[in-house]
């Protein structure tokens, strides 16, 4: 199988790429850099097509993850380049499929599941699952996310692609050992004495073990009738306040100092971040993996934190 990833040498396309290659299939992934890996790597400047365009015709799989890192400050500029990193890379992986004399049979394409709405009451599944936009008073930093989400779906909704089966994945927080992602950003903190609730901790978070994003993304593979829109997430979305407490407990810390509103406003700022990505409540659930007998290996978060925290001691 050939495996095309537009993004690969980020976290999650570093994540998919080893794990493919691991499991003998031909990968290449696709980046803005030049990266040395065990798997072939070809660079692009994520506008324009060239020698990278010619790689999906004949390949199996196009897993595109293309986008500019969403952790930082929403300036103008920021936001164009959030924006746009994400609507033409996907236009460009739509282009290039349909000109394909003989194109991926699938086309996996990344979304997020901060299209859902900041909610406490329920949780957001493909079904019955409220797409953001109409809360009141929403902040403008997280009416802007809901803008990025729906506009780079749209672009997909939009390629044609007509022999490609395509596929939308709102997924969660991806949790990696790995360093630079957001399992290492939470764990510093805890390991900082500042892992404690942000705001009143009742915000949602839901997240996803990478081992679980690799079985996922390689289930979506395998079943040739699951097409639009699948929420990539664990089964299990919990409170701040209790996803923190487990994750303390995992590394051996029993304390945690909390953070207000106005403490996440003025560390969000002097970290260059936004605090929608601590204080909007993202409770989605995966209903259709769950409904089509997709076995997580980590369904709940207490494991999943023991487990990542071990990992991250062995190195």
């Amino acid at each position: 199988m050939k495996v095309i990833i537009l993004g690969g040498s980020g976290e999650l396309g570093t994540i998919l790429s080893r794990a493919f290659h691991r499991a003998g299939q031909e990968v290449v992934a696709i980046s803005r850099g030049a990266v040395q890996t065990p798997w072939r790597s070809l660079q692009w400047d994520a506008a324009t097509h060239g020698a990278w365009s010619a790689e999906l015709d004949g390949a199996d799989v196009v897993i595109n993850l293309a986008g500019r890192n969403v952790n930082c400050r929403y300036n103008p500029g920021n936001r164009q380049q959030i924006m746009q990193s994400r609507v033409v890379t996907t236009r460009l992986a739509g282009e290039a499929v349909a000109a394909a004399s003989c194109p991926p049979r699938v086309w996996l394409q990344a979304s997020t599941a901060t299209i859902y709405a900041h909610r406490y009451d329920a949780a957001n599944d493909e079904a019955g699952g409220i797409i953001g936009g109409a809360e009141a008073d929403l902040p403008d930093s997280w009416r802007f996310s809901l803008d990025v989400a729906q506009a780079w779906e749209r672009e997909l909704d939009n390629a044609a692609t007509p022999d490609t089966r395509k596929v939308k994945m709102r997924t969660a927080m991806v949790m990696s050992p790995q360093r630079g992602g957001v399992f290492d950003t939470l764990l510093s903190l805890v390991r900082l004495g500042l892992g404690g609730k942000a705001g009143d901790g009742r915000q949602y978070i839901s997240w996803l073990h990478s081992a679980d994003f690799v079985q996922a993304i390689q289930w979506l593979i395998d079943h040739d009738e699951i097409d639009d829109v699948i929420n990539i997430a664990s089964p299990n979305p919990l409170p701040n306040a209790e996803f923190m407490r487990h994750l303390r407990a995992a590394w051996g810390i029993p304390i945690g100092l909390p953070a207000t509103r106005w403490m996440l406003e003025v560390g969000a700022f002097v970290m260059r971040s936004e605090t929608e990505l601590i204080l909007k409540s993202r409770r989605v659930v995966p209903g259709i993996l769950a409904e089509r007998g997709f076995r997580f290996q980590f369904p709940s978060w207490p494991e999943a934190a023991h487990d990542l925290c071990r990992r991250r001691l062995e190195g």
